[in-house]
């Protein structure tokens, strides 16, 4: 990917960034946080952990951030179907295979697959199977409709969900009780995350609020704002021009959000069309301050290059983090320790899990091995 002539670097290591925020900063402090259990230090808590219903977080823009991104991906890779190239059946093979390949891992890391029990099978419940649903819509949209009929379908998608809540919806946003929980709910049953078994019958989790069918519609918007800033960064102007396009619609997308609040809050667990605008303009932002210092001042010293580690294998990072127990080796190795350290010994073992992964994706990348869904 480029900007004129070059590679977008500032887009792999903002990825890159995500995936640290992700597999080591969080799950570290949050694991001496919780280790010190000291009220003083809830206000740091609290922007490590997602909100528990309305209001915003730091915690909460890294799903966001991370299906943005893929959103930015997508004119820079198909823009060859633009000028003149056949959109043919290996297209949308490459294109539904990248689909299933997500949804598939979302089962892996999420869904309870590995499980082996249907029980414990959650059919839609994670970041990537969102960004599959987004994605796929999004290049189809790219390579079938000129850029108006891109942005008109999105604020159709935009305007479907307020609408849903408005009417059958009745605008009530109470946890448990919304119409994206009730469509979820009949949708998806017994294979909707969250779900209880207890002597063979289930019943829905009266403390799991997260909805996906209905927030589906804003999936799709948050890759298409992705899409649409990969297209800004893609305009035959100056780099700071772009980068003034980019904080310009970043910052009215966070007003509109802030304007929107009182009558449709910013929920994250039900992706709320306001939390949609917030996030979505958040990330405008982040990508801009990130061209800025990276791709038009040149900022590439070894303090920020590492997290191209991360950036040029973030789907690998993050499935090895998730599903692979490097922790049970830490254990083997370094049980000794806790006699000295303690309370802390977790920190050990939580550590050692983003050590490893981290030492995983260097060699990976100092090997030129990049995987793609």
């Amino acid at each position: 990917m480029a900007t004129a002539n070059k590679r977008l670097a500032s887009l792999d290591l903002l990825r890159g960034f995500d995936l640290f925020c992700l597999l080591m900063l969080q799950p570290i402090l949050m694991t001496w946080l919780e280790i010190e259990n000291n009220p003083s230090l809830d206000p740091i808590t609290n922007q490590f952990t997602h909100v528990e219903w309305q209001g915003v977080a730091f915690w909460d823009l890294i799903m966001p951030l991370f299906m943005f991104m893929s959103g930015i991906t997508i004119p820079f890779a198909m823009s060859k179907y633009k000028q003149g190239e056949k959109i043919d059946r290996h297209f949308y093979f490459r294109l539904f295979k990248r689909f299933f390949v997500l949804f598939f891992l979302g089962w892996v890391v999420q869904g309870n697959l590995l499980a082996l029990n249907i029980r414990q099978f959650h059919i839609f419940a994670n970041t990537l199977q969102a960004i599959a649903v987004g994605y796929v819509v999004a290049a189809l949209l790219y390579v079938w409709c000129s850029f108006r009929a891109q942005i008109a379908f999105t604020v159709l998608c935009f305007i479907t969900y307020l609408l849903v809540f408005a009417t059958i919806g009745n605008m009530n946003y109470e946890p448990g009780t919304n119409i994206a929980e009730e469509i979820d709910r009949c949708v998806l049953g017994s294979l909707r995350d969250g779900v209880i078994w207890t002597n063979g019958a289930w019943s829905f989790d009266s403390s799991y609020h997260y909805t996906w069918i209905l927030s589906s519609l804003n999936f799709i918007v948050t890759v298409m704002l992705g899409s649409f800033a990969g297209h800004i960064l893609r305009l035959r102007k100056e780099p700071v021009q772009r980068l003034k396009v980019l904080l310009l619609v970043g910052g009215f997308l966070v007003a509109a959000a802030l304007l929107m609040d009182p009558l449709f809050p910013i929920i994250k667990r039900i992706w709320s069309s306001s939390m949609t605008l917030f996030y979505g303009g958040v990330c405008f932002l982040l990508m801009g301050i990130f061209y800025y210092l990276i791709d038009i001042k040149g900022w590439k010293s070894g303090a920020v290059n590492w997290l191209n580690y991360y950036g040029m294998n973030s789907i690998a990072a993050y499935c090895l983090f998730e599903v692979v127990n490097f922790r049970s080796i830490s254990d083997s190795l370094f049980f000794g320790l806790q006699q000295w350290f303690g309370v802390y010994y977790p920190l050990v073992g939580i550590c050692f899990q983003s050590a490893i992964v981290l030492l995983i994706v260097k060699w990976m990348y100092d090997h030129k091995i990049f995987l793609k869904a």
